[in-house]
């Protein structure tokens, strides 16, 4: 049995079922709410949710017991008063490398720590003081901190992605923070600025686990892999339709694997189709994986935290929902897919349980 927790526009569903198979709606939480994001902690158990509530903003919620049950609201998610900046919405949480470490990231481009299983957080001050903060720019969806990549077995060393403010690499525990922007390149910034351009809008970015150097990323026009721990990138669209995309999802059993979901430029949906491409080889070429998949008619937006997988090689399932509130499946590695669950509100996360 596949739990897997399902964030939207209208609140937290748990589905549970077997691949294959329509999945059934256990429980619905924070109803009416935005949950940005759900996961559970598989150290603990714990099951965290990011809501945007229209009348208290953003809070991190967590319960260890039964998610139609009782939550309770952890502290510390805030900024430092008296500042001109609001937090506006919380969009990741990562368990890290270290017993009860969590992190949280979210919009204005914040990192939030928690070394007690994340019943309480405070602010990276680092990053939020950071000297280059005035040249980050905001993009058509905020300034966030979206992805988080924790160092297996490292605590220390940890990469993040900001929209719009690139890639930023730490190997001290947040102490200090350096960018890793080499290869990139913004197109869609004048030419004369790229080289020393900080606001660049990365997308979404993932780690392979048994090669921890090595880095793949989605960027605003541009896929690209990193064999350097994030400091350089090598671009590796060639194949694919479109190099527009929002998540990326790895198997951990295999560093030079990756999957992506094209998109088109001009308005970030399939273009009549949906095709899942992945890549063995390390991005030198792409295999279209669409069996299952609606191939007329289809013009889905998939946001980055809604593809998410569990497994590894053989038994890789991967899972992705759209904001129509489709959500896709397949249990063997991509290579064909069943509907798990349809007619769901706009969908911002898919993660397993």
């Amino acid at each position: 049995m596949i739990e897997l927790l399902v964030g939207t526009r209208k609140g937290l569903f748990v589905l549970d079922g077997e691949p294959g198979s329509r999945f059934a709606i256990t429980t619905r939480a924070f109803v009416g709410e935005p949950v940005d994001y759900a996961t559970r902690d598989p150290r603990s158990g714990r099951l965290f949710a990011a809501v945007t509530s229209p009348f208290w903003g953003p809070r991190i919620w967590y319960t260890d017991g039964d998610p139609a049950g009782e939550w309770e609201p952890a502290r510390g998610v805030a900024l430092p008063k008296g500042g001109r900046e609001a937090l506006k919405r919380i969009w990741v949480i990562v368990p890290g490398e270290a017993p009860g470490l969590l992190y949280a990231g979210g919009d204005p481009g914040v990192l939030f720590e928690s070394r007690d299983d994340g019943a309480t957080w405070a602010l990276n001050k680092a990053l939020w003081e950071h000297p280059t903060r005035p040249r980050w720019r905001r993009d058509s969806g905020g300034l966030s901190v979206h992805s988080i990549a924790p160092w297996p077995g490292d605590p220390q060393r940890l990469a993040l992605a900001i929209s719009a403010a690139g890639v930023w690499l730490t190997e001290d525990g947040g102490l200090t923070w350096s960018h890793g922007n080499a290869g990139i390149v913004a197109d869609y910034l004048p030419e004369e600025t790229r080289a020393h351009a900080i606001d660049l809008c990365v997308h979404h970015l993932e780690r392979a686990r048994l090669q921890p150097e090595r880095l793949f990323l989605q960027f605003h026009g541009g896929v690209y892999r990193s064999d350097d721990a994030g400091r350089s990138w090598t671009g590796i669209a060639a194949g694919l339709p479109h190099d527009f995309g929002f998540p990326v999802v790895l198997d951990p059993a295999d560093p030079d694997s990756a999957y992506v979901i094209p998109v088109t430029t001009e308005d970030r949906v399939t273009d009549g189709r949906v095709v899942v491409f992945e890549t063995r080889d390390a991005g030198a070429s792409w295999i279209p994986r669409d069996e299952g998949l609606p191939q007329d008619d289809a013009y889905l937006s998939i946001l980055r935290q809604s593809f998410a997988a569990t497994g590894e090689g053989s038994s890789l399932e991967l899972y992705f929902g759209a904001t129509s509130g489709e959500i896709f499946g397949s249990s063997d590695a991509g290579a064909s897919w069943f509907r798990v669950a349809w007619r769901l509100p706009a969908i911002a996360s898919v993660r397993p349980g």
